[in-house]
């Protein structure tokens, strides 16, 4: 089954009727609160797809790494953040995860046999939501992010089969910190 890219207009049916209610009204039920773990992390993925020039399709869900460039560089995103929509007595301890997977194949339904498990990226991009005020918190505001990146080698030969890495540890790997408006300049160098 093709997907195609959704204006937002398109309308929920029952047979031939119009239900009066479109895919627009879904995604505002579903996916405002871009602040939730899950979709924070969709919303991760998005900024890095939108600077590296690769959010014009649709997201792929069941792909073995989060963003392909148009020269073929494979990028994991992750996510992390220090406010939650949830009520907080302290501000979350910042941690990403990072264990190696299998990949799954969507044309044949299957996964690859477990010892090929492994991190399926090239690089990885550690996406801080680094803004610390409850009351201003805007994860569309990208000056509030925070980017890493690491090459998946780097990972694989400091941090084997590790499946967590804490900010602190990240930090003394070999990293690259972006801005958002750097983002694709820094990636850049990963291709070489």
């Amino acid at each position: 089954m093709e997907h195609k890219r959704k204006l937002g207009d398109e309308p929920f049916q029952d047979g031939d009727q119009s239900l009066g209610f479109c895919v627009r009204d879904f995604w505002q039920w579903a996916a405002s609160d871009l602040v939730s773990n899950a979709m924070r992390g969709r919303v991760a993925e998005f900024l890095v797809a939108r600077a590296v020039g690769a959010a014009g399709g649709i997201r792929n869900e069941w792909d073995s790494y989060d963003v392909a460039t148009r020269s073929g560089l494979r990028i994991e995103v992750k996510s992390a953040a220090y406010l939650q929509t949830w009520g907080q007595k302290a501000e979350s301890a910042i941690s990403f995860a990072i264990g190696p997977t299998i990949a799954w194949d969507p044309e044949t339904g299957d996964f690859e046999p477990e010892h090929k498990r492994r991190r399926q990226a090239t690089v990885y991009v550690f996406a801080l939501l680094a803004h610390r005020d409850k009351k201003t918190l805007n994860p569309m505001d990208v000056r509030q992010w925070e980017f890493r990146l690491v090459r998946t080698s780097e990972l694989d030969a400091k941090c084997a089969g590790q499946k967590r890495i804490r900010l602190s540890s990240l930090e003394r790997l070999k990293i690259v910190r972006a801005t958002y408006a750097e983002l694709a300049e820094c990636l850049a160098q990963f291709e070489m």
